[in-house]
């Protein structure tokens, strides 16, 4: 006689299948049907999704497009902003230490890819060792490398110094020239580099200096919608006078360093925002940095 396991008597339930194992005794088996699963409560997953979307911040709103400005008003707003510069930073210069011009190319080329401050550290020593093109055309590579090595690409900017003062030696008596097509014509120098030794040592105002701060904030300013140095030179060699290309560089980069700074610019505090047309950033409104 078979034993059973379950009960044979009651009606099967939809799925449930009856089988004998080998010692006698039926087993009742359920078969789940294929591509189902206990999804919970209906419009949990609704609920959470609603919870979510009632924490969420709204999104921030775009900047607004400044209005148009003809020549003649930008080149008015421009010199209120140098007017306004100059009294905020009249006394602004280089904050690459130097006692030559030789010593401030040097110190110039160092600054590429490298703070300012970083550089004031390491030419000291720099100086003491070779304080002049003759000394430094000498130096061994390893040696100036050794030195400026904190400066970030040290063996390029090695190679460049060294080469830069043999150069001097060779073609210049060991003077720096003060025309832009021969200082550029030296290893590691610029129309950047060439334009800070030209104004800052040499009072020649042979361009715009466009460093990283002059570059951002004159965008801000809406001075120029260009993106690279060589044409944000020329866009602001149009709106200055002659006599405001090496200063206004000055003054711009001590602004981005005390004011306009590049992730909390204090716009609020800013003697330069009623004639700054903030391009880029969200309404002052709305603005958590300013």
């Amino acid at each position: 006689m078979l034993r059973q396991s379950q009960d044979l008597t009651r009606p099967r339930v939809f799925g449930e299948t009856w089988r004998c194992s080998g010692n006698g005794t039926v087993k009742a088996t359920t078969v789940k049907k294929a591509g189902t699963r206990k999804t919970g409560t209906a419009g949990a997953g609704q609920k959470a999704a609603g919870r979510k979307a009632a924490g969420k911040k709204p999104a921030a709103k775009k900047p607004a497009a400044p209005p148009r400005e003809s020549r003649a008003d930008r080149i008015q707003r421009t010199d209120r902003l140098i007017g306004q510069l100059a009294e905020t930073y009249g006394d602004a210069e280089c904050a690459l230490h130097h006692e030559s011009a030789f010593q401030l190319l040097a110190a110039t080329i160092l600054s590429a890819q490298c703070t300012d401050e970083r550089v004031n550290m390491v030419t000291p020593e720099l100086f003491r060792r070779w304080p002049d093109a003759f000394a430094l055309a000498e130096a061994s590579q390893e040696d100036v490398e050794e030195v400026v090595q904190s400066t970030g690409f040290f063996r390029a900017k090695a190679t460049n110094l060294r080469g830069m003062a043999a150069m001097l030696v060779e073609q210049h008596n060991g003077e720096l020239p003060r025309t832009l097509e021969e200082l550029v014509a030296l290893p590691g120098v610029g129309r950047k580099t060439a334009n800070v030794v030209l104004g800052t040592a040499f009072g020649i105002p042979s361009g715009v200096v466009v460093d990283t701060h002059v570059k951002r904030i004159t965008r801000l300013l809406g001075l120029t919608a260009s993106t690279t140095p060589e044409k944000i030179e020329q866009d602001l060699m149009a709106l200055l006078p002659e006599t405001e290309w090496i200063n206004f560089s000055h003054r711009l980069i001590h602004h981005g360093r005390k004011i306009c700074i590049a992730r909390r610019p204090k716009c609020l505090d800013c003697p330069l925002l009623k004639d700054c047309r903030r391009v880029g950033l969200p309404p002052l409104a709305d603005a958590e940095d300013c």
